[in-house]
């Protein structure tokens, strides 16, 4: 069923399904709060990775 994985145009549908959920307004934001969630993802994954080192 998924031999071929994603094709661009699967990317193109999700991405008006996205715009069509948020809106364009709301956007930007959602976007920003999703990188600044993943950069405090990472520095807590690093900080564990680091205490756990002896």
């Amino acid at each position: 069923m998924l031999r071929n994985g994603l094709q661009p145009w699967h990317l193109l549908i999700l991405a008006v399904v996205v715009i069509a959920v948020f809106g364009s307004k709301k956007l930007p934001d959602t976007a920003r709060a999703l990188g600044k969630s993943m950069r405090i993802l990472k520095s807590e994954a690093r900080a564990m990775k680091d205490e756990s080192s002896p």
